[in-house]
């Protein structure tokens, strides 16, 4: 059993709980923080550079001789006091086991030879745009764009993509019009989800070639102005007197279209 940590002023657990609490402090030491046995067991079969491994001493009596069989010659151990676990979880119920995982180099986006890809442009809550890029993976898409979305690196949106995020291409983008500079470049034709009658049904219009589809923000859809800079409109044909859906849902619906 290793040397077992009470302090929340230990060092580890004071840089845990900065990353936990702040998008600032993320983007300072880049790196973010994982909790849960199902997501830390992914960004280490993913291969993720995870740089801390921490567990609370029940945590490690129960899961730490499985954990421990992966690769962690630059990770460092730690168990820490059932106690200090709750005090650090962001769950209810945790299950004491942690990771602080460095982000992901940027890398410049890859285009697939008839590629699909969903753009998140503007949207806001984590939850959101956890299970959009769950759904995505579980459905092949190539690609994920953000565009003055929520932080990425959030333990809400990362934790909501149940493994995802260590799985899916994800680039997030500055600006808009970088963002549609680099779809240009590589040769997609872009379509934007919009609630309009007058837009084609994405049941009827099929996707040919490379193609990205836009998803606006929860509350306000796209900005007409960033509709008008796809090549076209989309939306989902609806009954009754509904007229939206909810962000993640409307997602896994025209993501499904993209992949037919």
């Amino acid at each position: 059993m290793e040397n077992i940590i009470t302090s929340k002023d230990n060092p580890v657990i004071k840089l845990y709980q900065k990353l936990s609490a702040s998008k600032k402090e993320r983007l300072q030491y880049g790196l973010f923080v994982l909790e849960g046995l199902r997501i830390v067991e992914d960004a280490l079969k993913e291969d993720a550079r995870v740089s801390h491994l921490i567990f609370t001493k029940q945590a490690f009596e129960r899961y730490g001789g499985e954990l421990l069989q992966a690769d962690l010659r630059d990770t460092k151990t730690l168990v820490i006091s059932n106690e200090l676990g709750n005090k650090i979880a962001s769950t209810s119920t945790t299950q004491g086991v942690f990771a602080i995982c460095a982000v992901p180099e940027e890398r410049a986006p890859v285009f697939a030879e008839d590629g699909r890809y969903v753009v998140l442009f503007g949207l806001q809550d984590p939850g959101n745009v956890g299970m959009i890029i769950r759904t995505a993976d579980a459905l092949g898409i190539d690609g994920i764009f953000m565009c003055g979305c929520c932080d990425l690196y959030s333990p809400k949106v990362i934790r909501s993509t149940m493994g995802s995020v260590f799985r899916e291409r994800i680039y997030v983008i500055g600006s808009e019009d970088e963002l549609f500079d680099v779809l240009k470049s590589g040769g997609v034709s872009t379509s934007a989800a919009v609630i309009d009658t007058d837009a084609d049904r994405v049941t009827e219009c099929g996707f040919g070639g490379r193609q990205a589809v836009f998803i606006g923000n929860e509350g306000n859809g796209l900005p007409a102005e960033t509709a008008r800079r796809c090549d076209r409109r989309v939306t989902i044909p609806m009954n009754g007197t509904i007229n939206s859906l909810n962000a993640a849902m409307a997602a896994g619906i025209l993501m499904w279209e993209l992949r037919k």
